[in-house]
């Protein structure tokens, strides 16, 4: 059973064409691209499938690039995987900032107030888009209307330490932002 998801999962991803794949947020020009696989394998920064019904991010000068976000480092630490923070990404934490992304609710209803906000959109309810570096948790002061749509967040950025959900990054005090 698992050879026919794998070979189902590879086939698309093959038909799909992995060099017509890109990363949501567009990279600074003379950037070259990321390291690593061609394939997906849900780490870095996502990409987004070129059968999405979506339209990638938009362009927007407000907001922190999310290739500014997934361009860290991990290392094993007590036998557990823990992210390296350059310099301009920590210098991040405790500020005031703007974040476009796709939500995936956390909680049920037409208002959300607990969710993640992904670097590109959900292409399965039971895949993540990318790895802990692609998704930011966001907790809302005033409750944000889902959308399938990107949208805009503002608020109060922290840079994770110790995360017990594993995840990198959270936004708290936010709210929507047109």
């Amino acid at each position: 059973m698992r050879t026919f998801f794998t070979g189902l999962w590879l086939s698309s991803v093959l038909v799909a064409g992995v060099s017509a794949q890109t990363l949501s947020s567009p990279l600074p020009p003379d950037t070259p691209p990321p390291s690593g696989s061609a394939l997906p394998h849900g780490q870095g920064a996502g990409v987004h499938s070129p059968l999405s019904p979506f339209a990638p991010l938009p362009k927007r000068t407000d907001v922190v690039a999310w290739s500014t976000l997934t361009d860290i480092t991990t290392k094993v630490e007590k036998k557990r995987i823990v992210p390296v923070y350059p310099a301009p990404v920590a210098a991040l934490h405790q500020k005031t900032l703007r974040l476009q992304g796709f939500m995936m609710p956390l909680e049920p209803g037409e208002n959300q107030r607990h969710f993640l906000l992904a670097s590109v959109p959900l292409t399965c309810g039971f895949c993540t888009p990318g790895g802990p570096e692609s998704m930011v948790e966001v907790r809302t002061k005033t409750p944000v209307k889902y959308k399938l749509e990107a949208v805009v967040v503002e608020g109060t950025f922290h840079v994770l330490q110790n995360d017990p959900y594993g995840l990198y990054y959270r936004i708290t005090n936010a709210v929507g932002v047109p």
